[in-house]
């Protein structure tokens, strides 16, 4: 199965942590969207916005990957799933089910992305534009 990440499952360590029998294939963007980040955490999420894009990486994952960033990502409480079309193959992400107010990421949570973001070989500026929105919310 192909797994589409945008936050913290991008880190190399984490995600093999995770997800033991995931394999990177590639960096990619998918468009009309934004990063954002949500709950009292900060975590990231991914909302329908024209002519934006999200930065992430593509990932193949086992079935037992799968059902444990179910765990992970609280599927269907927190997160639910969001299938697209990538090169005529179907992509599974997750997207909050409720979109609760926006909050700035708390400082380890944001680490571990900056990290993955260096692993994926991914362009800080990405990250740093969906925080340049949120940056009066910043946690003291």
């Amino acid at each position: 199965m192909l797994y589409f990440a945008y936050g913290s499952n991008l880190n190399r360590y984490q995600m093999k942590k995770r997800c033991k029998y995931s394999r990177f294939i590639k960096k990619m963007i998918i468009k009309n969207y934004t990063l954002t980040f949500k709950t009292r955490y900060g975590a990231a999420d991914i909302e329908k916005n024209r002519g934006k894009k999200v930065y992430g990486g593509l990932y193949d994952i086992s079935k037992y990957d799968e059902k444990k960033l179910d765990i992970y990502e609280e599927y269907p409480t927190l997160y639910k799933k969001m299938y697209f079309k990538y090169n005529n193959k179907i992509v599974m992400t997750y997207i909050m089910k409720k979109k609760t107010k926006i909050s700035f990421p708390r400082v380890r949570y944001l680490n571990v992305i900056k990290q993955g973001y260096k692993d994926r070989k991914i362009k800080m500026k990405s990250l740093n534009v969906a925080l340049q929105l949120i940056k009066h919310l910043r946690q003291r």
